[in-house]
């Protein structure tokens, strides 16, 4: 007898349940007009990242201090007595900088651990970044939470620590500050870290802990968050990946655990000027005030003296809600997985409803669909790479079309796999081929039982779907609504994450997204098997899938807000005595071509000293450009003597200019002994800069023109050998230049050095340098009456 489920309807219920999963993953509205004073209100808090995003405020920058004497007063505003926390910190990186921390307190009932509200108030340097995602968002979320908390005279046992942090954007160095020099850090039981890497979706919480998450996961349970969204494979992804955001220093040099909150969607905002106060979504801003506001009433009064557990959990979220369960219970289930799909298949077969013939069958259309479907989306992705080159200029990976991509390749993954699952001649054949899948899905959890233990909610799907063929094998027949309901935790855990890999790693991830459709498309067969006329359903998709490309194809220009990243430097090296204008750029538009030509040189020379960019990236084409006067640093060699088997250096460079950052280099695998830069050591994360031999030793990002002051030593036997380079982010505006302004559509590429005036040069004594033999006074005198630059120390 022929089935004849109602295959429209299930396709609307499917559809449902996932418009709602999507949903209500956030707030789908907020306060147009000032919410009462007892509430977080959206629009007060984007009254705030609207002043403080006016204008970029990098380290080192005119408005940073303008935003930090915004953020005290406040502060003050709401009655709170502010400090500031100023020092110089050099991470395990090398990147030295001054920070200037903004910190308050409110005081708690009881002499117990404290709660530590935490955001940075500082820009992406380089791209000119406004900051309003990164991180005005966060830092207004915080006052306006306090500003409620405070309004409704909550009470709190635990002090309430409001940081905001300096140089994040740079190395962490405000938060590495705060760690390791302020007496407030040994007072810190949990920490909220409010962040972005996009503009726009539902904010991501991630948990930061060095030994077990029990305890935090409950902790965050009992916090009652309206809208929480996350799950443990993104913690069990994230502590084997290097990590760099403030509450990385927090976990791993003060042993403090906490929550970050994150949004990811339009990722291409990241870090560029397009990150701007018009570009934030106020629905994800709304979002992360519904974390913050009952966790900061949760944890005010909650116990933080020892959230440290060695037990893990898994843990999801579904709509208005959080699930976790130990990781203890990964196996038992995984076991569970194995009895159901044993025990039905043997009664499937028992009474002749499934057939082994038909079962080791259904493998072929499984691993046909994989295959087929990753081929397409990974060699379609590479074609559309090379039809639109410009796609390479987005340095994070997801093109401003890139949901439409994400749709499409999607859609064509389900047509492939309706024209794979054609089979007419037998009786429900979706039930011997849910067979290979269910194994397949066993199989993968096995491996994660063993190495990815954060994904082992992944189980539950599997679970479902063996239930509908249990249903089957011992009623003979199929019920679409119950194999619909039964199909709710496989939408509900597994299809974000086919749009949340590619947001967050880049469309080059897309081809696993396939997989893991297809993977999904195979457990809810029972629904999708006994769709009839198959290949309509795959034309529908197929069709959809080209119409999404179309879109894609008319949204490929740039426009304002949509625009073109592109770069160019002045490099000048005194050494050869020779300028270029040089790029990062792949693809050359008019405004870089107007100054490297047509026909530029290729950039690779000028790679000698690779300075550091999170993509990597090196200049790709140079040209000869005009030499002008500019003013080089002051090099002194305040120390240059040789003490023992040791040769012992302090050099002080000075600018002559207004600069923001030094890069220095050591060129031939040199061991520096005993480094320090402005009177500090590296702070350890997880290495330490004592013992560096090569390669880039100090990125400096300068404030008030401070100079560099380099303290070390190295081998006797071995020839110093420095290269220094020293920028400024001002080609646009400095008066010995005339570089015309970028298009409406164009803004300058994140991630790199840009529109920047750079000068590189060797650092070098000019004399023979003191063996140390003279009295200390004697030493100390001569050192004190040095005043020429680059005279060495003489006896």
């Amino acid at each position: 007898m022929k089935n004849n489920q109602p295959s429209l309807f299930s396709f609307l219920f499917l559809v449902g349940i996932l418009s709602g999963i999507f949903y209500f993953m956030m707030p789908q509205s907020y306060d147009t007009t000032e919410a009462p004073l007892s509430e977080f209100s959206t629009k007060r808090a984007l009254d705030i990242v609207k002043k403080i995003a006016t204008k970029p405020h990098f380290v080192g920058s005119q408005n940073h201090k303008v935003v930090a004497n915004y953020l005290q007063k406040e502060l003050q505003n709401l009655g709170l007595e502010t400090t500031l926390q100023e020092g110089f910190t050099m991470t395990e990186k090398g990147t030295l900088v001054k920070s200037t921390n903004i910190l308050a307190k409110i005081k708690g009932s009881s002499n117990s651990k404290a709660l530590l509200l935490l955001s940075h108030y500082d820009s992406a340097p380089h791209s000119f970044s406004h900051g309003a995602s990164d991180d005005a968002s966060g830092v207004a979320t915080i006052i306006e939470s306090v500003r409620a908390f405070l309004h409704n005279k909550s009470t709190n046992k635990n002090d309430i620590i409001i940081l905001f942090s300096d140089a994040e954007e740079v190395g962490l160095n405000g938060a590495a500050l705060f760690v390791t020099r302020h007496q407030w850090a040994k007072e810190v039981g949990l920490v909220l870290n409010f962040e972005a890497r996009g503009s726009s979706g539902p904010s991501y919480m991630l948990m930061e802990t060095n030994q077990g998450n029990g305890k935090l996961v409950n902790a965050f349970d009992q916090g009652n968050v309206t809208y929480p969204v996350t799950n443990s494979l993104m913690y069990s992804i994230y502590k084997m990946l290097p990590n760099d955001t403030d509450l990385t220093v927090f976990r791993e040099t003060g042993k403090i655990q906490g929550f970050n909150f994150a949004f990811i969607d339009s990722h291409y905002d990241y870090h560029t000027s397009q990150d701007r106060f018009e570009h934030l979504d106020p629905k994800t801003l709304a979002h992360q005030g519904t974390y913050l506001v009952p966790l900061l009433n949760h944890f005010a009064n909650a116990d933080l003296t020892d959230l440290n557990t060695a037990e893990d959990y898994v843990y999801f979220n579904v709509p208005f809600g959080f699930i976790s369960y130990p990781f203890a219970w990964i196996f038992p289930m995984l076991i569970v997985g194995f009895v159901l799909l044993i025990l039905f298949v043997f009664i499937g077969l028992g009474k002749q409803v499934l057939r082994i013939d038909e079962i080791i069958k259904g493998f072929i259309p499984l691993f046909s669909a994989i295959i087929t479907t990753a081929l397409i989306t990974y060699v379609g992705w590479k074609l559309l790479l090379n039809f639109y080159p410009e796609y390479q200029d987005i340095l994070q990976g997801f093109t401003y079309n890139g949901q439409d991509y994400c749709y499409a390749f999607t859609c064509l993954t389900l047509g492939i796999c309706f024209l794979f699952y054609q089979n007419k001649s037998k009786r429900h054949p979706e039930m011997n081929q849910l067979i290979a899948p269910l194994f397949i899905w066993l199989l993968i959890n096995i491996g994660i039982a063993l190495k990815l233990k954060g994904a082992g909610f992944m189980i539950l799907p599997v679970l479902s779907s063996a239930l509908m063929l249990g249903y089957y094998v011992l009623t003979q027949k199929t019920n679409w609504l119950l194999n619909v309901i039964l199909a709710v935790p496989t939408l509900l855990i597994l299809t974000p994450l086919i749009m949340m890999f590619p947001i967050g790693l880049g469309l080059k991830v897309m081809f696993g997204s396939s997989i893991l459709t297809v993977l999904t498309f195979t457990l809810l067969l029972p629904i999708f098997g006994s769709y009839e006329k198959k290949g309509i359903w795959a034309t529908l998709f197929i069709l959809l899938a080209i119409g999404l490309f179309i879109k894609a194809h008319q949204e490929s220009g740039y426009t304002y807000g949509k625009a073109k990243p592109n770069s160019l430097v002045y490099a000048l090296d005194t050494d050869t005595n020779k300028a270029y204008w040089t790029t990062y750029d792949v693809n050359l538009d008019e405004w870089t071509k107007a100054y490297l030509g047509d026909n530029p040189k290729s950039g690779k020379p000028l790679n000698t000293n690779k300075l550091y960019s999170k993509y990597g990236s090196e200049f790709t084409f140079m040209a000869e450009a005009p030499m002008k006067n500019i003013a080089q640093p002051t090099i002194e060699f305040l120390r240059d003597t040789i003490k023992g088997n040791q040769h012992l250096y302090r050099i002080k460079i000075s600018p002559n200019r207004t600069v923001n950052r030094y890069d220095i280099f050591n060129n031939k695998g040199i061991t520096i002994h005993n480094f320090k830069a402005n009177g500090v050591t590296a702070i350890e994360f997880k290495s330490n800069i004592s013992g560096k031999t090569d390669g880039k030793l100090l990125s400096y990002y300068v404030v008030d023109n401070i100079p560099l002051e380099l303290e070390f030593s190295i081998p006797a036997n071995q020839k110093l050998d420095l290269d220094l380079v020293e920028s400024s982010f001002d080609l646009l505006t400095n008066p010995q230049f005339s570089v015309a302004k970028r298009k409406s559509w164009m803004i300058p590429t994140p991630f790199v050095l840009n529109d920047a005036v750079m000068i590189r040069q060797k650092v070098k004594a000019s004399a023979k340098p003191v063996t140390a033999l003279i009295p200390n006074h004697r030493r100390n005198w001569l050192r004190d009456s040095t005043s020429a630059t680059n005279d060495t120390l003489r006896p």
